[in-house]
């Protein structure tokens, strides 16, 4: 089991609530040990592989679809053992049946219009007992954490899907309800071994400050270098720089709103993600 305590260090700059406690359940959940090889299927920018071996000595294999968030990943993990950088298509996979003990999907379902269909790919090639630990964004999402959208839909049945108030809708075919999410999953022919909903409390309007305002100045390459450092999420010492700094202000803030929260929320209740391990039958 990878201590808990190299996975809060690892997130600790985290501004995001939510993300912290998707990155805490992938680890929870897929438990990566040495003898592991793991595919995080859409890895984006290459945080959860630069995560995976950091705090254990599992190999890694990252795939993403698109280009320029793999160039990132592989300029960040540049010279990292352990880890293997692909462009692939998820419906695509190329590798063998069989051939993975577990799988990341987190944050990847809800951008792809076949999203079954994506799951049996994935099935296919993982071992028979392994492990997909699958994060959705929750239909049911807090007022707070998106109050634009969450108006939108409710006076207008309407969204923001693209810019800068996109909030939690930001370039997604769809958002599950719990009961979607299952079905989903058990239709692509996996086991639901475990279930989990979190992030119920939250700093207004954190989704637009931290991805729609916070992200473009990061990635536009506008922010101090010591804001920028602190705020990378390749960034995993844990340092928070000065307590000037106003990444370390900010993230006191949002955890004070933060704080009563808990990593398994309720049935029912609202909350940012809805998780599922599935199991491939053995």
């Amino acid at each position: 089991m990878v201590d808990p305590q190299v996975i809060d260090r690892m997130v600790r700059n985290e501004a995001d609530m939510a993300y912290r406690r998707r990155v805490r359940t992938v680890f929870e959940w897929l438990n990566p040990t040495g003898g592991d090889l793991i595919l995080d299927a859409g890895c984006g920018r290459g945080f959860y592989p630069n995560f995976i071996r950091h705090a254990s000595s599992a190999h890694i294999v990252g795939m993403e679809l698109e280009l320029p968030y793999l160039r990132i990943a592989q300029k960040q993990l540049a010279g990292k053992t352990g880890i293997t950088l692909i462009n692939g298509n998820i419906y695509h996979l190329p590798f063998p049946a069989a051939f993975f003990d577990k799988i990341i999907l987190s944050e990847v379902l809800e951008h792809l219009p076949d999203d079954c269909g994506a799951l049996i790919s994935l099935a296919r090639v993982l071992k028979p007992g392994g492990l997909i630990a699958v994060t959705v964004p929750n239909a049911n999402y807090p007022f707070w954490w998106d109050p634009i959208n969450k108006t939108l839909e409710t006076l207008f049945n309407t969204h923001v899907q693209r810019g800068v108030f996109a909030g939690i809708w930001a370039n997604h075919q769809r958002l599950y309800t719990a009961d979607d999410l299952r079905a989903v999953v058990v239709h692509a022919g996996l086991e639901i071994a475990a279930e989990r909903s979190f992030t119920h409390y939250s700093f207004p309007f954190i989704h637009n400050i931290v991805y729609g305002i916070g992200k473009e100045l990061l990635e536009g390459g506008l922010l101090p270098n010591s804001i920028a450092k602190v705020a990378d999420r390749h960034n995993v010492s844990g340092d928070t720089g000065n307590l000037l700094n106003p990444v370390h202000i900010g993230l006191r803030i949002f955890e004070w709103f933060d704080r009563r929260n808990v990593m398994d929320e309720p049935p029912g209740r609202s909350s940012v993600n809805l998780c599922i391990l599935a199991r491939k039958p053995a």
